[in-house]
C-alpha cells in the first residue's frame, strides 16, 4: 500500500466541458468524465478524484461511485491513479496536475501516508480543499477532512470473531500485514491485536510477513510461515486478496480445518468466499459512501466556502454465516446484497 517509488508513463484522458484533451502523466493513470450542470455549462464545478490504482476492484467501486455522485450534482469529475499500489510519485503527480487544472477540490486514497504531506500542502496552499478517502493521511489534519473507514474498529472487529470462534483452544496467530508505514496496516493491525486480546509480540503470535496486500504474496508468506509454524490456528489478514491467498497455502498443507481466518474489505468476491468458507468473516467497508461525501463536500465548498472537517466513519460490518455471542454481524446473504466489487 504505500511507499516504493518508481516511474511509469501513462495517458489520462479528461473530458473538460464538451471537449476531450488529453494528458500524460509519469506515474500515474487514470479516466474523467464530466457530469450534467444544474446552472450554466457543465462542470462549472472540477473535483479530482486519485486512487492508489485504478484496476483494484475497491477503488473502481469509488471511483465509480464518486462519477454517479458528480453527474448528480452537476460537477466534473477529472479522476486519476497511481500506476501501482504504493506509487506515491506517482499520486504527487496526479495532484499536481489537479491543481493545474482549476479543480475546487481532490479527493485521494493516499499510497503513502507521509509522503504526499508536501504535495497536498501545496494544494491546499492554492485554495483547493483536500479530502482524504478510505486511507488517513499522517498527521490526520493534513487534510481538510477524511471519509473512511474506521479501521481500529474494523480490526477489533475481527480480532473479537476470530478469538471467539477459537473458543478455549489456545491460540497460535499467524498475521499477514499489508505494506508497512500505512495508517490502514497499522490501524487494522492494532486493532486485531485489542479485538483478539493480545499485545505486540506477544508469545501467542507465531508468525507475521508483509504482503502489499497480495494475492500471490500471500500464498508465498502463507506457505513459508506453515514451515515455521505448523500449528497455526487463527490468522489474520490485512485484506480479502491476502485470505484468499493464505487459503490456497492452507489447503495445499491439508489444514483448512485447523486455521480460522478472518479479513476486512466487503467485496462481492470476498463475501462470496465466507458462504464458500474460504473466509471464516469479513469485515465489509462501504466505498461508496465515502466516495459520495467527498464529492457532496467539495460541490458544498465550491458553493459557499463550508469546509469538510475531521474524521468521518462511513462505517462498517461483520460478514460471517458463523455468529458468535456479543458481535453484531450480518449474514452472507446480506452480505451479497451490500457488497462492493
Amino acid at each position: 500500500m504505500f511507499t516504493r517509488t518508481k516511474k511509469r508513463s501513462l495517458t489520462v484522458g479528461a473530458v473538460l466541458l464538451a471537449s476531450t484533451v488529453a494528458f500524460t502523466l509519469a506515474g500515474c493513470s487514470g479516466s474523467s468524465s464530466s457530469g450534467g450542470s444544474t446552472g450554466g455549462s457543465g462542470g462549472d464545478v472540477k473535483i479530482g478524484l486519485i486512487t492508489k490504482t485504478d484496476s483494484n476492484p475497491y477503488f473502481v467501486k469509488l471511483r465509480e461511485a464518486a462519477q454517479a455522485q458528480a453527474t448528480k450534482d452537476g460537477a466534473t469529475l477529472i479522476a486519476l491513479a497511481g500506476a501501482f499500489d504504493g506509487d506515491n510519485e506517482g499520486q504527487v503527480a496526479a495532484i499536481e496536475n489537479l491543481v493545474s487544472q482549476g479543480v475546487k477540490g481532490i479527493l485521494i486514497t493516499p499510497n503513502s501516508s507521509s509522503g504526499i504531506l508536501t504535495a497536498i500542502k501545496s494544494a491546499r496552499d492554492n485554495g483547493v480543499v483536500v479530502i482524504a478517502l478510505d486511507t488517513a493521511t499522517d498527521p490526520e489534519d493534513a487534510v481538510d477532512a477524511t471519509f473512511a473507514t474506521d479501521n481500529t474498529a474494523a480490526g477489533v472487529t475481527q480480532g473479537k470473531w476470530v478469538k471467539a470462534t477459537l473458543g478455549t483452544t489456545a491460540p497460535a496467530l499467524v498475521m499477514l500485514d499489508g505494506t508497512p508505514g500505512g495508517t490502514v496496516d497499522t490501524f487494522r493491525h492494532d486493532g486485531f491485536l485489542t479485538g483478539f486480546g493480545i499485545a505486540e509480540g506477544s508469545s501467542e503470535i507465531v508468525g507475521q510477513e508483509n504482503t502489499n496486500g497480495d494475492q500471490t504474496k500471500a500464498q508465498t508468506a502463507m506457505e513459508n510461515l506453515l514451515q515455521r509454524a505448523p500449528g497455526v490456528n487463527a490468522l489474520y489478514t490485512i485484506n480479502e486478496p491476502a485470505a484468499a491467498g493464505a487459503y490456497e497455502a492452507i489447503k495445499a498443507a491439508g489444514k483448512t480445518a485447523q486455521v480460522t481466518i478472518g479479513s476486512i474489505d466487503g467485496s462481492c468476491t470476498g463475501v462470496a468466499n465466507v458462504k464458500s468458507g474460504i473466509i471464516g468473516a469479513t469485515v465489509m467497508q462501504f466505498p461508496a459512501k465515502m466516495a459520495e461525501s467527498g464529492v457532496d463536500a467539495v460541490v458544498k465548498f465550491a458553493a459557499d466556502g463550508t469546509k469538510p472537517s475531521g474524521f468521518n466513519d462511513t462505517g462498517s460490518q461483520l460478514i460471517t454465516d458463523k455468529p458468535v455471542t456479543g458481535l453484531d454481524s450480518k449474514d452472507t446473504t446480506w452480505g451479497a446484497e451490500n457488497c462492493w466489487g
